[in-house]
């Protein structure tokens, strides 16, 4: 399901969000902000794909409403995010601490909000290693939110913790209670999320703090990574480089896509308005073949290079669909996808121009 090249040719070190998705962050999440007013929030991943856009919307809050919070992010390589987000950085709001998930030191002093969202530590070498990220991480952001009194925590885990999705659901909901296979080892992101669910559910209720829980399937926009495991946006950088797109499936797996500026309204709601103990979906809700994405993406941007399918599709086969149902944010915390896909792979276009 993705294109051949291994390089990333459009990264955008040091570039800031667009003005307009700051603005639909801030304005959606209205009057939500004022929960954090002289609070201190620790975010793990806090510069990854996810966690610049938290980073940065939360600052932009910050700024325009003086909200006076202190933000302490997780990073294993701070000196290069400093030299290349300056703007992310500023030491008079931003503490950036240097370490990995799974044995950091603890930073001093109470903590209000605590966002987990370090989610991208997959080794391809090692499922071992991917399972241990994910749980040793976990436990070790549980002790020091027990440490440091906080009272609200986000868990940003996978839709990967339902296993293969069933072939007679359109859209896999909360209540699917199906999951990764225990014996294969490509299970190891799916069973570590899973897991992590369980461990962050059960000190919530043990210690008194409310674990919000977002289960997170597929997004595009700024800062996602093109020499990844995401098709959209192997095929985005392919068409930007007019280059041909290779899909090396059939083309006939379903996903769908959120939007990053939504994905971020999405996880700050959760955070601070969902209940404890509870998980939501998090996801665009249409549908969309591999191949009908490749070219969707190819029309936004203009190419006519040729999209080549490698692998026959079996007519005799259901097709494979990772696609959440929403229902539940949206009736219980009235999210909702406000950036259709076509409108998304656009804005995502013009940030890399």
């Amino acid at each position: 399901m993705r294109s051949t090249s291994t390089t990333s040719d459009h990264a955008c070190p040091g570039k800031s969000l667009p003005q307009d998705d700051l603005s639909h962050v801030f304005d959606t999440l209205g009057p939500l902000w004022e929960k954090f007013r002289g609070k201190r929030i620790f975010i793990t991943g806090g510069t990854g794909f996810f966690g610049k856009w938290l980073l940065e919307t939360l600052l932009y809050a910050n700024h325009r409403l003086k909200l006076g919070c202190q933000v302490s992010v997780l990073s294993r390589k701070p000196a290069e995010f400093i030299c290349y987000y300056p703007h992310l950085s500023d030491p008079a709001v931003v503490q950036i601490i240097e370490g990995d998930i799974r044995d950091f030191a603890y930073p001093e002093g109470e903590y209000n909000f605590i966002v987990h969202a370090a989610t991208e530590v997959v080794d391809p070498k090692s499922a071992i290693e991917t399972f241990s990220s994910c749980i040793d991480g976990t436990k070790r952001v549980l002790e020091f939110a027990r440490r440091s009194g906080c009272s609200d925590l986000l868990l940003v885990s996978s839709g990967a913790v339902y296993g293969k999705q069933p072939e007679n659901l359109a859209a896999i909901p909360e209540s699917c209670h199906g999951g990764p296979d225990s014996l294969d080892l490509k299970s190891a992101y799916g069973l570590g999320k899973r897991s992590a669910e369980w461990l962050a559910s059960a000190f919530g209720e043990e210690h008194c703090v409310s674990v919000k829980i977002a289960r997170c399937f597929a997004f595009v926009g700024p800062h996602l990574p093109l020499d990844k495991h995401f098709a959209i946006g192997n095929f985005i950088r392919d068409a930007l480089s007019d280059r041909p797109i290779v899909i090396k499936g059939d083309g006939t797996a379903f996903r769908s896509y959120l939007y990053t500026s939504d994905l971020a309204i999405w996880l700050w709601t959760i955070l601070l308005k969902a209940p404890g103990g509870v998980a939501y979906n998090v996801g665009g809700a249409e549908a969309v073949s591999i191949a009908g994405l490749a070219r969707r993406v190819t029309q936004i941007v203009g190419t006519s290079k040729e999209i080549t399918v490698i692998t026959p599709s079996d007519p005799y086969k259901a097709a494979e669909r990772y696609i959440p149902d929403v229902q539940k944010a949206e009736h219980e915390l009235g999210l909702k996808v406000w950036i259709p896909l076509d409108e998304a792979i656009r804005k995502t276009v013009q940030w890399l121009k």
